[in-house]
C-alpha cells in the first residue's frame, strides 16, 4: 500500500498548479514584452523621426532668416561649427544646382557632386523638389544604424535654393528599448518568484483537504467507518468533505444493519432448528415405538397417530409461515392490490373468530363511523393480518371479556383492536414483532412466533404501519394506519 501511495513530483497537484500558473504567467509576460517592444520601438522611432524632421525644418528656416535674408554668409561657418558641436550630429548643406539662383557656396558644407550615386542622393533630390525626406537604415559610411532626414532651404521668394541633410545615430533609441526589455524580463522573473509563494499557499489550501479526504477514504475502505474528514469549509471542497462524511455515516449505518441482519440470520437458523427439532424428535420417538411393535393397543396406537399428525401439521404451519415471511421480506415480491372494503373484511373475520370467542364467552364489539371503508389491498392478506391480532386477543383474554374493534375514517384509515386481557410485559413489548419471539406465558407455547412478524410485513406492504400499547392486567391495543382510497358511491 505504501508503494502504491507514492506520487512522483511531476504528478503532484502542487507541481501541476505551479507549472500551469508559471506557463500562463510566462506566456503573458512574453506577449506583453513583445507587444510593448513593438509599440515602444515604433513610438520611439516615430518620435525620433518627427523630431529629426522638425530639427531639419527649423535649421532650414534659420538659414533662410538669419543668413540668406540678411546676407551674412561669412558668419555661417562659425554658426555651423557651434551647432554641430552642440547637437552632436552631422549636418550637411548643399546648394541646389537646378535653381535659377542657387544658394551661396559659402553656406554649402558639401558639394552636390559628392552625392552622385550615393545612398543620400535620392533624399537630397527630393529636398530640391521641395519635399521632406526621411530614411532609417544601416549606413555603410558610418557603419551604424542611422536616421537620415533631408529638408529644402528656401530663399526669401520661396524658391528652393539648397537642402539640409541631418544624420543621427539610432543606437541610443535601441539602448532604451533594450533597457526596457531587461526591465520586463526582470519583472517577469520576480513575478514568477512571487507566484511560487502564492501557488504554495493556494496549493496547500487545496491539496491539504484533498489529502485528508484521501486518508479518510482509505480508512473507510479498510472498514473504519467512524473516520471523518474534519474539514469545515464553505466551498466546493467543503461540500465534497461533507459528502465523504455522509458516506462514512451511511457506511457505518449499513455496517450496523449488516451485523444486525447477520445476527438475525443466525438467530433465524437457530430458531428454525429449535422449532423443528422438537416435532421431529417426537415423530422419531413415536415412529421408533411403532416400528419396534412396543404398542399393540388400538386406542394407544390411535393416540400415537393423532399426535404424529398434529406434529406434522405444526411443522407444515411453521414451514408455510416461513415461506410467507420470506416472500414478504423480498423487495421484489409484489402484492396484487384492488379496492377492498375493510368493513366487509372484518365481517368475514368476526364470523370466523366468533366460534373461538364463543367458547370463552368473549364478546367482539365493532364500532364503525361509516358503512364503507375503502382501501387498496389484498383481501386475503389483510384478512390474515387482522385474524392474527384478533386470534391473539381471544387467546390472551380471560372468559367473559370484551374485544373492542374501532374502524375510523379520517384523512387516513385507522383500525384499532383492543382486548381486556392479561397485557404484555414491558420487556416483551419491544420484541413482539421479532421472528420466533414468544413470551414465557404458557398460552403462547403452541404458536410459531411468526404471526406478528408476518402481520407487520403485510401492513408495510400496504403502505401502512402497526403500533402496539399495553398495560399489564388491563389489556393491549393494536393500532393500524393505512392510506385512504377515495371513491364516490
Amino acid at each position: 500500500m505504501a508503494k502504491e501511495n507514492k506520487v512522483r513530483i511531476y504528478n503532484r497537484l502542487f507541481f501541476k498548479l505551479y507549472l500551469n500558473y508559471a506557463v500562463m504567467l510566462l506566456v503573458t509576460a512574453v506577449l506583453i514584452c513583445l507587444i510593448f517592444i513593438r509599440l515602444y520601438e515604433e513610438n520611439t522611432m516615430n518620435n525620433h523621426k518627427i523630431q529629426a524632421e522638425n530639427d531639419a525644418e527649423s535649421f532650414s528656416k534659420m538659414l533662410t532668416e538669419d543668413f540668406i535674408k540678411t546676407g551674412k554668409y561669412d558668419e555661417f561657418l562659425v554658426f555651423y561649427n557651434r551647432l554641430v558641436k552642440f547637437n552632436g550630429m552631422d549636418i550637411w548643406t548643399f546648394s541646389n544646382p537646378y535653381a535659377l539662383t542657387p544658394m551661396d557656396e559659402r553656406m554649402a558644407t558639401n558639394s552636390y557632386e559628392e552625392l552622385e550615386e550615393s545612398e543620400y542622393e535620392d533624399l537630397v533630390n527630393r529636398a530640391f523638389m521641395g519635399e521632406k525626406a526621411y530614411r532609417k537604415d544601416y549606413d555603410n559610411i558610418y557603419e551604424k544604424q542611422m536616421s537620415i532626414v533631408a529638408a529644402p532651404i528656401h530663399d526669401t521668394g520661396g524658391n528652393v535654393v539648397g537642402a539640409v541633410l541631418l544624420l543621427s545615430y539610432v543606437e541610443g533609441q535601441k539602448d532604451i528599448v533594450n533597457d526596457s526589455l531587461k526591465l520586463i524580463v526582470f519583472s517577469s522573473v520576480t513575478a514568477l518568484a512571487i507566484s511560487f509563494i502564492i501557488v504554495i499557499i493556494f496549493a496547500t489550501e487545496l491539496s491539504l483537504p484533498i489529502s485528508k479526504m484521501r486518508v479518510t477514504a482509505l480508512e473507510l475502505a479498510a472498514g473504519n467507518y467512524n473516520s471523518k474528514t474534519g474539514i469545515k469549509r464553505e466551498d466546493e471542497i467543503g461540500d465534497l468533505a461533507k459528502t465523504v462524511d455522509i458516506l462514512s455515516e451511511k457506511l457505518l449505518e449499513n455496517e450496523i444493519q449488516r451485523k444486525n441482519m447477520e445476527q438475525m440470520r443466525l438467530d433465524f437458523f437457530s430458531n428454525v432448528s429449535h422449532e423443528l427439532r422438537t416435532p421431529i424428535t417426537v415423530l422419531r420417538a413415536y415412529t421408533e415405538t411403532l416400528v419396534d411393535g412396543v404398542v399393540q393397543d388400538k386406542d394407544t396406537l390411535a393416540q400415537y397417530y393423532e399426535r404424529m399428525l398434529a406434529e406434522c401439521k405444526s411443522m407444515e404451519r411453521l414451514v408455510g409461515d416461513l415461506l410467507l415471511l420470506s416472500k414478504m421480506q423480498n423487495p421484489d415480491f409484489a402484492i396484487e392490490k384492488e379496492p377492498v372494503n375493510l368493513i366487509q373484511v372484518f365481517d368475514d373475520i368476526i364470523r370466523s373468530a366468533g366460534a373461538i370467542a364463543q367458547k370463552k364467552n368473549i364478546n367482539i364489539e365493532v364500532n364503525k363511523d361509516c358503512p364503507v371503508l375503502m382501501m387498496l389491498g389484498d383481501y386475503d392478506r389483510l384478512r390474515q393480518m387482522f385474524m392474527v391480532i384478533l386470534d391473539n386477543a381471544i387467546k390472551f383474554s380471560d372468559e367473559n371479556k370484551t374485544i373492542h374493534i374501532n374502524l375510523i375514517k379520517k384523512d387516513k384509515i385507522i383500525v384499532s383492536i383492543r382486548d381486556e386481557g392479561i397485557g404484555i410485559h414491558p420487556e416483551d413489548l419491544q420484541h413482539i414483532f421479532d421472528k420466533f419471539y414468544k413470551s414465557s406465558l404458557g398460552k403462547n407455547s403452541g404458536g410459531t412466533g411468526l404471526g406478528l412478524a408476518i402481520s407487520r410485513q403485510i401492513a408495510q406492504r400496504h403502505g401502512g404501519k402497526i403500533e402496539v400499547s399495553s398495560v399489564q392486567g388491563e389489556g393491549s391495543t393494536f393500532t393500524f394506519t393505512f392510506p385512504l382510497l377515495e371513491m364516490e358511491f
